[in-house]
């Protein structure tokens, strides 16, 4: 589970309000798609809920553990992959899977095992002992999903995670976001790909200057007065962010 509440951050001495009182609960069990426009507070979130911002104000929990007040707690049960994959490039594939997994405390056998299943879904298995700087940018983002599933976290947050990625991978992800929620574990993720966040999600947020603007099911925000019976996400998102 996720949990915000009235959580705001600021930029620039306070001058840009990045989020703005946020409010909002991911459940266990639930694929949570997060939308906005560019620059509307989605990366800011991301980064309050793993704990790479400090909110102004607010709490934030991950598992009912306060991502502020026990930040190892927090981190323990969560795996999170950012909009541009960072990794340590002159590590090979193989040695920074490797390293993930002591830092959470993978038993060798569930890691080797599960390395081997990730590394064959995203067709990796041939590069793995390669340095990371030869990787393409779309192998790049296949080691770091690897890495975010090597611990099989309670909860993912997962930055745009589908850029990137070829039809057959993303495919294979967005069936692993499904299995991921039906063994009762959260999943938060952004995207700006409407027909994914459409057919995949079970509830959907759109964040817009820092506020949420919408959130709740498709039928849920079908049924919004303000989108004028707009029967795609496409046509809610634009109607909630057109001023």
């Amino acid at each position: 589970m996720i949990e915000l509440e009235r959580v705001s951050k600021s930029y620039n001495r306070g001058q840009v309000k990045a989020v703005d009182d946020l409010t909002l609960t991911v459940k266990p069990g639930e694929i949570f798609g997060f939308l906005g426009p560019n620059g509307a507070g989605k990366t800011t979130t991301i980064k309050l809920i793993v704990g790479l911002l400090r909110p102004d104000a607010g709490r934030i929990a991950v598992e009912g553990h306060d991502v502020v007040k026990e930040p190892l707690a927090a981190k323990q049960v969560t795996t999170y992959v950012p909009d541009y994959p960072a990794v340590y490039e002159r590590l090979t594939g193989l040695e920074y899977l490797n390293f993930i997994g002591d830092v959470y405390g993978v038993a060798k056998a569930e890691r080797l095992e599960r390395i081997q299943k990730w590394l064959d879904i995203f067709e990796l298995a041939a590069a793995v002992t390669n340095p990371i700087q030869s990787y393409s940018q779309g192998m790049k983002q296949k080691i770091v999903l690897t890495a975010a599933l090597l611990p099989a976290p309670r909860v993912m947050v997962l930055d745009e995670p589908l850029v990137g990625l070829d039809p057959r991978s993303a495919h294979q992800l967005k069936e692993m976001f499904r299995g991921h929620c039906d063994a009762g574990k959260t999943l938060f993720f952004s995207t700006h790909i409407m027909e994914v966040a459409e057919k995949l999600c079970d509830r959907i947020g759109i964040i817009h200057r820092g506020k949420l603007v919408a959130c709740g099911t498709m039928a849920e925000l079908k049924a919004m007065d303000r989108t004028e019976g707009g029967q795609s996400l496409e046509e809610i998102f634009l109607g909630v962010t057109e001023t």
